[in-house]
């Protein structure tokens, strides 16, 4: 109930929207280092997909993204160029690999064309922008369609926990009953995962882990792969 209350039903709309799987910017194709975690036997059941993920959305996703986010979201709403411009940036510095910031600036350039394509004020600039990040584009978009804050921020988390668990059904391979089982328990963190994150000053933005990065890493030369992160 407390998301309908705080939502319009157009915002609501627009929020999910956002998160689709369908929306087309590639995200199908990236699986930010699990591909190579699976071949590495790091990955191979049900509960270790869950610890992978529950470790990342707690200390990269918690501590980098979504405060990116919010702090970007402000500065769309202010019209400040700069700060966007800076935590777009900042955003991409915490990418450990360049198959990471590769995936975070291709996946925003194309967020940036489907909403140039929807009359989205200010997205035209960032379809080609060195800068871009999905966050940048997301944040957007959900100022222009007036979604609250705290909402697209759990909307943002809740698009990428559901890819993330998309690719380890495919890769583990898991059945689509444990994938189920893997969002229904993982999403119960998301409220609280969000309201860490707003949390957070700004010198505390920034922050991962080791396994991501050192997956990510092999990942750029795995031989015979099927994601391209």
């Amino acid at each position: 109930m407390g998301l309908i209350t705080m939502v319009t039903d157009l915002g609501l709309v627009r929020l999910l929207q956002l998160a689709s799987p369908a929306l087309p910017i590639g995200m199908y194709s990236y699986s930010q280092g699990l591909e190579r975690a699976v071949e590495d036997g790091w990955i191979g059941n049900e509960q270790q997909v869950g610890e992978w993920i529950a470790g990342i959305l707690e200390r990269c996703q918690t501590t980098t993204d979504l405060p990116c986010l919010s702090r970007l979201y402000d500065a769309w709403v202010e019209g400040d160029g700069d700060s966007v411009e800076r935590w777009s940036l900042h955003l991409l510095a915490c990418r450990e690999t360049s198959e990471l910031r590769a995936e975070d600036r291709q996946s925003g350039q194309s967020l940036a064309r489907v909403l140039a394509g929807l009359n989205v004020e200010g997205a035209e600039a960032w379809t080609r922008h060195p800068s871009a990040t999905l966050a940048t584009g997301f944040s957007l978009a959900a100022v222009n369609w007036k979604i609250p804050k705290f909402e697209a921020a759990m909307g943002y988390l809740w698009s990428w926990l559901e890819n993330q668990v998309l690719c380890a059904v495919k890769l583990v391979p898991l059945g689509q009953a444990a994938g189920q089982r893997l969002l229904s328990t993982l999403a119960t963190q998301i409220p609280h995962r969000v309201k860490q994150a707003f949390e957070l000053r700004d010198d505390e933005v920034g922050g991962s882990v080791f396994g991501l990065g050192l997956a990510s890493s092999r990942h750029e030369v795995q031989y015979s792969r099927l994601f391209r992160s």
